[in-house]
């Protein structure tokens, strides 16, 4: 693999020497493509053509649009003998200390298009948003997939070939349109695509060469375009889709289906609308979502079909589906103050209002069932501040970016990781002496697979859980609750039951004590999932291979 970077430019030189400066610094040959600009940019660009350190440009005379532009680039960087480009845009709006890291993914998967997906600050403009968010459903539309979830970002890496390909065969669009239009034909073409979050700002002066008018109408016949060929290209693309369903996937490594611009959306509609327009709209949307997650849709009837000890209805998935996009809702209208605290009652029983006075730390286990969300946002700040939230760190970027967003105050102490090591352990124990309650799931197989894991008795068949929870108990040595928050007819309703004053695991009858504790955590996990069926929000093949 050899990597280059290509900056089109078109009226934008002030920031290209130190954008050039720092795709240098990475190692990077760059091309900047002079896309027809008049005197004295023309100039500019001209004398910083250095081959000695490897920064070449390449003038065309007439101006051929971004799309014309970033095509030349790929032409000259295969012709100099590189197989992937990274494309930049000259405006100095991206972070380009992600540069590394979008390398380093491009190496781990050559044949992807690794694309940037824009985090922004308040510089952005809101019609820029609301169109930006028009064109992702369209491309939803067009790919039958939640996969792509920003297809404008200029800040993408390319494998050649693929892409040379594409350009030698079909007609894509030059200017403001191409960057869409070429990522939703790859995708068509089995190109996987991988999203990448960077920050992007909007500089201050800053000139857009986007034409309202020309470009908006050029986009939107792009996009009429592509409808139909997708709608002539239906059975291939479906065919495709059935070909990727039937490959292995763990949980971690479903796609999130467009979940940043989805939770964003919910949170916009309910803060301009209110609740009940939010809920209709949740009707229509997630019902796309229930017909083309195929993978979830079957998890989803799986589970219900043990739970409800019948074969579950089409109609209940998508109930199921929708009860987890009401439960998404609920946590943002708590984290925002709309929903009072003493819709949040304890169960007979639990044990939180008794730990809550104990200065001591402990594990609490959660599970994919209810609504934790809305229980954090309704504890009061004193017991919010000692959790701490063990999160896979892929799964939960976007919730957390959308929360940070609307409810600054809404920041859980969330502690990301996908493997504890010594270190994490050394850390959990030196926050459990302050009086840490550490957090977890305990209804999801490990990331690495299998190896890890006790198969016990859950809804009448073999399930895998993780040995993880468990053996973080026993390293700890702390006492072990079960926390649940289930909804109920007029709120919601806690319980923190104790599940071991600490855990103990022989090293000559290690695996049979794992199994033990695993079991009676699967036969609780089972009450609670009986109790409210369409509360259990684990979307991934539960009782098959991760």
């Amino acid at each position: 693999m050899k990597h280059c970077a290509i900056i089109p430019s078109y009226n934008h030189v002030s920031a290209i020497a130190g954008i050039v400066q720092q795709l240098r610094r990475v190692g990077l040959t760059v091309f900047i493509i002079d896309d027809g600009n008049d005197s004295p940019a023309k100039e500019r660009l001209a004398s910083m053509h250095n081959p000695a350190e490897q920064v070449f440009v390449e003038r065309l005379e007439t101006n051929q649009g971004k799309g014309g532009a970033v095509v030349r680039g790929f032409e000259v960087a295969s012709a100099a003998g590189f197989t992937h480009a990274l494309q930049v845009d000259a405006d100095g709006q991206h972070d380009l200390s992600k540069v590394a890291q979008m390398m380093a993914i491009s190496a781990q998967h050559p044949e992807a298009l690794i694309s940037g997906q824009p985090v922004y600050d308040a510089s952005i403009p809101r019609a820029r948003k609301i169109s930006r968010w028009l064109t992702h459903v369209w491309v939803w539309v067009e790919t039958l997939s939640l996969r792509i979830t920003d297809s404008m970002c200029g800040f993408r890496v390319y494998p050649l070939a693929p892409v040379l390909a594409l350009l030698a065969s079909e007609r894509v669009g030059r200017r403001m349109d191409f960057d869409i239009e070429i990522m939703v034909r790859l995708f068509w073409r089995g190109t996987d695509v991988i999203m990448q979050p960077v920050d992007v700002i909007y500089p201050p002066g800053n000139v857009s060469n986007f034409k309202g008018l020309r470009d908006n109408v050029q986009i939107s016949w792009m996009h009429t375009k592509l409808v139909f060929i997708m709608l002539g290209r239906l059975p291939s693309l479906l065919k495709q889709r059935q070909r990727k369903r039937g490959r292995a996937h763990h949980w971690a490594n479903l796609g999130e289906r467009g979940m940043y611009g989805g939770l964003r959306f919910v949170a916009f509609t309910y803060r301009l609308l209110g609740r009940k327009t939010c809920h209709a709209l949740l009707r229509l949307i997630i019902l796309y979502f229930y017909l083309a997650g195929t993978q979830q849709r079957e998890a989803s009837l799986e589970f219900l079909t043990r739970a409800l000890g019948r074969k579950a209805r089409f109609w209940e998935g998508y109930r199921h589906f929708l009860n987890f996009s009401y439960r998404t809702l609920d946590g943002f209208i708590a984290w925002l103050g709309h929903i009072p605290d003493s819709a949040l009652e304890e169960a007979p029983g639990s044990m939180l209002s008794t730990i809550r006075e104990d200065p001591k730390g402990a594990l609490i286990i959660i599970s994919h069932i209810g609504n934790t969300e809305v229980a954090s946002a309704l504890m009061d700040k004193g017991l919010r501040d000692r959790l701490i939230m063990l999160v896979h760190t892929h799964q939960s970027q976007n919730y957390q970016r959308v929360m940070r967003e609307i409810q600054p105050a809404a920041e859980m102490n969330f502690m990301q990781v996908s493997e504890v090591g010594p270190e994490t352990i050394i850390e959990l124990q030196e926050r459990l002496s302050r009086g840490a309650w550490i957090s977890m799931a305990g209804d999801r197989t490990p990331v690495s697979g299998l190896k890890h894991v006790s198969e016990v008795d859950f809804l009448g068949a073999p399930a895998p859980f993780a040995h993880g929870p468990w053996i973080l108990g026993s390293l700890l040595g702390c006492p072990v609750y079960l926390f649940f928050c289930l909804q109920t007819e007029h709120g919601y309703r806690v319980t923190l039951e104790p599940f071991a004053e600490r855990i103990d695991l022989p090293r000559q009858s290690r695996r049979e004590a794992l199994d033990a504790y695993i079991a009676r955590y699967a036969k609780r996990l089972e009450h609670y999932a009986l109790a409210a069926p369409f509360q259990w929000y684990n979307f991934f093949p539960f009782w098959g291979k991760p």
